[in-house]
Protein backbone atom coordinates (compact mmCIF):
# COMPACT_ATOMS: atom_id res chain seq x y z
CA UNK A 1 0.00 0.00 0.00
CA UNK A 2 1.36 3.36 -0.52
CA UNK A 3 2.23 5.77 1.92
CA UNK A 4 0.46 9.07 2.50
CA UNK A 5 2.76 10.02 5.61
CA UNK A 6 6.57 10.50 6.62
CA UNK A 7 6.44 8.16 10.20
CA UNK A 8 10.49 10.11 10.05
CA UNK A 9 8.92 13.60 10.32
CA UNK A 10 5.20 12.91 10.76
CA UNK A 11 4.46 15.10 7.39
CA UNK A 12 1.97 14.35 4.84
CA UNK A 13 3.07 13.37 1.38
CA UNK A 14 1.38 15.59 -1.29
CA UNK A 15 1.45 12.27 -3.60
CA UNK A 16 1.02 8.30 -2.72
CA UNK A 17 4.53 6.79 -2.66
CA UNK A 18 4.89 3.56 -3.10
CA UNK A 19 8.34 2.20 -0.38
CA UNK A 20 7.41 -1.41 -1.27
CA UNK A 21 8.91 -1.21 -4.95
CA UNK A 22 12.41 -2.52 -5.51
CA UNK A 23 14.97 0.23 -5.21
CA UNK A 24 12.98 2.11 -2.23
CA UNK A 25 14.45 3.03 0.93
CA UNK A 26 13.14 2.33 4.04
CA UNK A 27 9.80 4.41 4.66
CA UNK A 28 11.48 5.16 8.30
CA UNK A 29 14.39 7.12 6.65
CA UNK A 30 12.75 9.62 4.60
CA UNK A 31 12.56 12.46 5.23
CA UNK A 32 11.95 14.39 2.47
CA UNK A 33 10.04 13.81 -0.75
CA UNK A 34 9.88 16.55 -3.90
CA UNK A 35 9.38 15.82 -7.37
CA UNK A 36 11.37 17.89 -10.28
CA UNK A 37 11.51 17.92 -13.97
CA UNK A 38 15.22 18.26 -15.23
CA UNK A 39 16.15 20.32 -17.89
CA UNK A 40 14.98 19.31 -21.86
CA UNK A 41 12.90 16.65 -19.95
CA UNK A 42 9.52 15.52 -20.32
CA UNK A 43 9.28 12.95 -17.23
CA UNK A 44 9.04 13.99 -13.52
CA UNK A 45 10.38 12.32 -10.71
CA UNK A 46 10.46 12.25 -7.10
CA UNK A 47 13.92 12.99 -4.98
CA UNK A 48 13.46 11.22 -1.74
CA UNK A 49 15.96 12.58 0.83
CA UNK A 50 16.73 9.73 3.60
CA UNK A 51 19.11 9.46 6.53
CA UNK A 52 20.89 6.98 4.95
CA UNK A 53 24.49 7.24 5.08
CA UNK A 54 27.78 4.74 3.61
CA UNK A 55 28.22 2.63 6.74
CA UNK A 56 31.87 3.30 6.74
CA UNK A 57 31.37 7.21 7.02
CA UNK A 58 32.94 7.96 10.62
CA UNK A 59 30.26 8.40 13.34
CA UNK A 60 31.19 12.33 13.58
CA UNK A 61 29.49 12.90 10.07
CA UNK A 62 26.69 11.26 11.05
CA UNK A 63 25.68 12.57 14.70
CA UNK A 64 24.26 15.61 13.85
CA UNK A 65 21.77 14.08 11.68
CA UNK A 66 21.17 11.30 13.97
CA UNK A 67 20.48 13.21 16.64
CA UNK A 68 17.48 14.67 15.38
CA UNK A 69 15.86 10.67 14.65
CA UNK A 70 13.08 10.01 17.29
CA UNK A 71 12.32 12.97 18.92
CA UNK A 72 9.53 14.22 20.07
CA UNK A 73 7.39 16.30 18.51
CA UNK A 74 9.17 15.02 15.73
CA UNK A 75 12.02 16.66 13.48
CA UNK A 76 11.23 19.04 10.88
CA UNK A 77 12.09 18.25 7.26
CA UNK A 78 13.96 21.74 7.41
CA UNK A 79 15.80 20.86 10.45
CA UNK A 80 16.73 17.24 8.99
CA UNK A 81 18.17 19.15 5.95
CA UNK A 82 20.01 21.58 7.37
CA UNK A 83 21.74 19.17 9.79
CA UNK A 84 22.26 17.14 6.25
CA UNK A 85 23.63 20.16 4.65
CA UNK A 86 26.27 20.54 7.80
CA UNK A 87 26.90 17.11 7.77
CA UNK A 88 28.03 17.39 3.85
CA UNK A 89 30.31 20.46 4.24
CA UNK A 90 32.06 22.91 2.05
CA UNK A 91 31.72 21.23 -1.45
CA UNK A 92 33.89 21.59 -5.02
CA UNK A 93 34.23 20.25 -8.04
CA UNK A 94 37.91 19.38 -6.96
CA UNK A 95 38.95 15.52 -6.45
CA UNK A 96 39.87 15.74 -2.94
CA UNK A 97 40.84 12.15 -2.38
CA UNK A 98 43.60 9.44 -2.11
CA UNK A 99 43.28 6.19 -1.89
CA UNK A 100 44.05 4.51 -5.50
CA UNK A 101 44.03 8.39 -6.47
CA UNK A 102 46.11 7.52 -9.66
CA UNK A 103 43.74 4.69 -10.69
CA UNK A 104 40.54 6.77 -9.73
CA UNK A 105 41.40 9.62 -11.94
CA UNK A 106 42.84 7.71 -14.82
CA UNK A 107 40.61 6.16 -18.42
CA UNK A 108 41.61 2.37 -18.76
CA UNK A 109 43.13 1.84 -22.15
CA UNK A 110 40.53 -0.70 -23.55
CA UNK A 111 38.05 -0.50 -26.08
CA UNK A 112 34.30 0.20 -25.10
CA UNK A 113 32.55 -3.22 -24.35
CA UNK A 114 28.35 -2.43 -24.16
CA UNK A 115 26.19 -4.08 -22.11
CA UNK A 116 22.82 -3.74 -21.66
CA UNK A 117 22.12 -5.34 -18.61
CA UNK A 118 24.17 -5.41 -15.29
CA UNK A 119 24.17 -8.68 -14.51
CA UNK A 120 25.64 -9.64 -17.56
CA UNK A 121 28.51 -6.97 -17.03
CA UNK A 122 28.72 -8.55 -13.19
CA UNK A 123 29.38 -11.93 -14.35
CA UNK A 124 32.44 -10.69 -16.84
CA UNK A 125 34.22 -9.08 -14.01
CA UNK A 126 37.09 -11.06 -11.89
CA UNK A 127 35.37 -12.38 -8.66
CA UNK A 128 36.05 -10.44 -5.78
CA UNK A 129 38.65 -12.84 -3.48
CA UNK A 130 40.64 -13.14 -6.94
CA UNK A 131 41.46 -8.95 -6.96
CA UNK A 132 41.72 -8.92 -3.14
CA UNK A 133 44.38 -11.66 -3.65
CA UNK A 134 45.38 -10.23 -6.82
CA UNK A 135 49.59 -10.79 -7.57
CA UNK A 136 51.13 -8.24 -7.27
CA UNK A 137 49.05 -6.87 -4.88
CA UNK A 138 46.83 -4.49 -5.11
CA UNK A 139 48.05 -1.21 -3.05
CA UNK A 140 45.69 1.84 -2.20
CA UNK A 141 48.13 4.33 -2.22
CA UNK A 142 47.25 7.33 -3.82
CA UNK A 143 50.20 6.37 -6.91
CA UNK A 144 48.36 3.18 -7.19
CA UNK A 145 47.62 2.46 -10.57
CA UNK A 146 45.13 0.86 -12.74
CA UNK A 147 46.08 -3.33 -13.17
CA UNK A 148 45.30 -5.32 -15.86
CA UNK A 149 41.96 -6.44 -14.42
CA UNK A 150 40.96 -2.67 -14.90
CA UNK A 151 41.93 -1.81 -17.91
CA UNK A 152 38.59 -2.20 -19.14
CA UNK A 153 36.31 0.78 -20.51
CA UNK A 154 32.05 -0.11 -20.78
CA UNK A 155 29.27 1.31 -21.37
CA UNK A 156 25.75 0.68 -19.41
CA UNK A 157 22.12 1.00 -20.12
CA UNK A 158 20.52 0.83 -16.61
CA UNK A 159 18.32 3.17 -13.80
CA UNK A 160 19.76 5.42 -11.58
CA UNK A 161 18.07 4.53 -8.31
CA UNK A 162 19.89 6.42 -5.53
CA UNK A 163 23.27 8.89 -5.41
CA UNK A 164 24.98 10.60 -2.57
CA UNK A 165 27.81 13.44 -2.67
CA UNK A 166 30.89 11.66 -0.87
CA UNK A 167 33.55 13.40 1.36
CA UNK A 168 35.95 13.53 -1.87
CA UNK A 169 33.07 15.55 -4.12
CA UNK A 170 32.80 12.04 -5.83
CA UNK A 171 28.67 11.53 -6.40
CA UNK A 172 28.41 8.70 -5.39
CA UNK A 173 25.45 6.52 -7.98
CA UNK A 174 23.83 3.73 -7.68
CA UNK A 175 22.94 1.85 -10.73
CA UNK A 176 20.58 -1.17 -11.43
CA UNK A 177 18.56 -2.78 -13.83
CA UNK A 178 15.49 -2.64 -15.09
CA UNK A 179 13.09 -2.05 -11.65
CA UNK A 180 10.53 -5.27 -13.51
CA UNK A 181 14.13 -7.55 -13.51
CA UNK A 182 14.70 -10.49 -11.36
CA UNK A 183 17.00 -10.97 -9.02
CA UNK A 184 17.23 -7.05 -7.53
CA UNK A 185 20.79 -5.73 -8.16
CA UNK A 186 22.76 -3.13 -8.43
CA UNK A 187 26.73 -1.47 -8.88
CA UNK A 188 28.35 1.46 -7.27
CA UNK A 189 29.10 3.91 -10.09
CA UNK A 190 31.32 7.06 -9.85
CA UNK A 191 30.74 10.26 -11.22
CA UNK A 192 34.18 11.67 -10.51
CA UNK A 193 35.51 14.64 -8.69
CA UNK A 194 37.82 16.28 -11.07
CA UNK A 195 41.95 15.93 -11.20
CA UNK A 196 43.85 19.25 -12.16
CA UNK A 197 43.11 20.54 -15.64
CA UNK A 198 46.73 19.51 -16.83
CA UNK A 199 45.36 15.90 -16.21
CA UNK A 200 44.59 14.09 -19.66
CA UNK A 201 41.77 12.80 -18.06
CA UNK A 202 40.07 16.45 -17.20
CA UNK A 203 37.99 17.06 -20.01
CA UNK A 204 36.11 13.47 -20.20
CA UNK A 205 35.52 13.63 -16.55
CA UNK A 206 34.80 17.11 -16.34
CA UNK A 207 31.92 16.55 -19.19
CA UNK A 208 30.55 14.21 -17.19
CA UNK A 209 30.34 15.40 -13.91
CA UNK A 210 29.17 18.99 -15.79
CA UNK A 211 26.21 16.52 -17.56
CA UNK A 212 25.28 14.92 -14.29
CA UNK A 213 25.09 18.41 -12.45
CA UNK A 214 23.39 19.96 -15.07
CA UNK A 215 20.45 17.00 -15.08
CA UNK A 216 19.87 17.60 -11.10
CA UNK A 217 20.25 21.20 -10.98
CA UNK A 218 19.38 22.27 -7.36
CA UNK A 219 18.47 18.63 -6.27
CA UNK A 220 22.24 17.50 -6.45
CA UNK A 221 22.70 14.59 -3.78
CA UNK A 222 24.41 15.46 -0.26
CA UNK A 223 25.91 13.58 1.95
CA UNK A 224 23.36 11.18 2.90
CA UNK A 225 21.33 9.07 -0.49
CA UNK A 226 18.80 10.61 -2.12
CA UNK A 227 16.55 7.76 -4.22
CA UNK A 228 14.21 8.30 -7.10
CA UNK A 229 10.94 7.38 -8.31
CA UNK A 230 10.34 6.21 -11.16
CA UNK A 231 14.49 5.19 -11.38
CA UNK A 232 15.92 7.35 -13.47
CA UNK A 233 17.17 5.46 -17.23
CA UNK A 234 20.49 6.72 -18.08
CA UNK A 235 23.27 4.99 -20.45
CA UNK A 236 26.78 5.63 -19.38
CA UNK A 237 30.36 4.90 -20.31
CA UNK A 238 33.62 4.69 -18.19
CA UNK A 239 36.42 2.50 -16.44
CA UNK A 240 36.33 -0.65 -14.66
CA UNK A 241 37.42 -0.18 -11.07
CA UNK A 242 38.07 -2.56 -8.02
CA UNK A 243 37.40 -0.66 -5.03
CA UNK A 244 40.22 -2.20 -2.63
CA UNK A 245 39.76 0.39 -0.07
CA UNK A 246 36.58 -1.85 0.93
CA UNK A 247 38.23 -5.46 0.85
CA UNK A 248 37.92 -5.78 4.28
CA UNK A 249 35.06 -3.94 6.51
CA UNK A 250 31.93 -2.42 5.60
CA UNK A 251 31.49 -2.29 1.29
CA UNK A 252 29.72 1.01 0.05
CA UNK A 253 26.02 1.71 -0.50
CA UNK A 254 22.78 2.47 1.02
CA UNK A 255 21.73 0.27 3.84
CA UNK A 256 18.46 -0.33 1.90
CA UNK A 257 19.93 -1.82 -0.95
CA UNK A 258 23.31 -3.18 0.34
CA UNK A 259 21.96 -6.57 0.24
CA UNK A 260 21.71 -6.35 -3.43
CA UNK A 261 25.47 -5.40 -4.37
CA UNK A 262 27.22 -8.44 -4.95
CA UNK A 263 30.50 -6.78 -5.63
CA UNK A 264 33.01 -3.98 -4.79
CA UNK A 265 33.65 -3.27 -8.34
CA UNK A 266 32.48 -0.07 -9.92
CA UNK A 267 32.24 1.78 -13.27
CA UNK A 268 34.95 4.36 -11.92
CA UNK A 269 35.15 7.22 -13.41
CA UNK A 270 32.48 7.85 -15.54
CA UNK A 271 33.14 9.56 -18.95
CA UNK A 272 30.01 9.95 -20.36
CA UNK A 273 26.87 9.71 -19.01
CA UNK A 274 23.10 10.65 -20.28
CA UNK A 275 20.20 10.47 -17.92
CA UNK A 276 16.62 10.48 -18.52
CA UNK A 277 16.75 8.25 -21.50
CA UNK A 278 18.57 5.07 -22.50
CA UNK A 279 19.53 6.13 -26.34
CA UNK A 280 22.71 7.54 -25.22
CA UNK A 281 21.40 11.01 -26.68
CA UNK A 282 18.38 12.86 -25.73
CA UNK A 283 15.01 11.22 -25.79
CA UNK A 284 12.87 13.75 -27.87
CA UNK A 285 14.06 14.27 -31.45
CA UNK A 286 15.47 17.55 -32.16
CA UNK A 287 17.15 18.27 -28.81
CA UNK A 288 21.25 18.82 -27.74
CA UNK A 289 22.55 16.12 -26.33
CA UNK A 290 22.19 16.82 -22.27
CA UNK A 291 26.45 17.18 -21.72
CA UNK A 292 26.58 20.03 -24.11
CA UNK A 293 23.64 22.13 -22.27
CA UNK A 294 25.11 25.61 -20.13
CA UNK A 295 21.99 27.16 -19.69
CA UNK A 296 18.05 26.58 -19.29
CA UNK A 297 16.04 29.33 -20.05
CA UNK A 298 12.50 29.62 -19.43
CA UNK A 299 10.12 32.50 -20.80
CA UNK A 300 6.69 33.38 -22.05
CA UNK A 301 5.71 34.94 -25.04
CA UNK A 302 3.42 38.37 -25.20
CA UNK A 303 0.77 35.76 -26.40
CA UNK A 304 1.15 33.79 -23.15
CA UNK A 305 3.10 30.84 -24.89
CA UNK A 306 5.50 29.01 -22.37
CA UNK A 307 8.93 28.22 -23.71
CA UNK A 308 12.48 26.97 -23.01
CA UNK A 309 15.58 28.00 -24.06
CA UNK A 310 18.54 25.55 -24.02
CA UNK A 311 21.83 27.14 -24.60
CA UNK A 312 24.60 25.03 -25.60
CA UNK A 313 28.39 24.64 -26.37
CA UNK A 314 27.23 23.62 -29.72
CA UNK A 315 29.49 25.24 -32.77
CA UNK A 316 29.10 24.60 -36.60
CA UNK A 317 31.70 22.26 -37.86
CA UNK A 318 33.12 24.99 -39.94
CA UNK A 319 33.27 27.05 -36.78
CA UNK A 320 35.24 24.88 -35.51
CA UNK A 321 37.72 24.44 -37.92
CA UNK A 322 38.15 28.24 -38.40
CA UNK A 323 39.11 28.17 -34.92
CA UNK A 324 41.82 25.72 -34.83
CA UNK A 325 43.11 27.34 -38.30
CA UNK A 326 43.32 30.59 -35.98
CA UNK A 327 45.08 28.60 -33.03
CA UNK A 328 47.40 27.43 -35.21
CA UNK A 329 48.47 30.68 -36.29
CA UNK A 330 48.98 31.71 -33.05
Amino acid sequence: MAATRLPLTGHSLAEAVDFARPGMPSQDTVYQVVSFTPPAGETSYKRIRTTEFDSYDPASERASVASLVGRTPPTSPDEFAAAVAEATGPVTDDYTGTSRKAAKLSIAEGTTESFTDLLQLISSLPADEAMISHDPPISITADSGRVAEEQRNVRLTGYLYAASRERDNDFHLMVGRDPRASPETYMTVEVSGLPSRSDKSHAALKTARDSFQAFFGKHLPQLTYDYYDPPIPLVITGSLFFDMDHATGPHPGPPSLKSHIPTIWEIHPVTAITLGTQRGSSERSGLPAENTIREVVDFESPQGEKFRILRTNEVDSYEEAIGQEESNKR
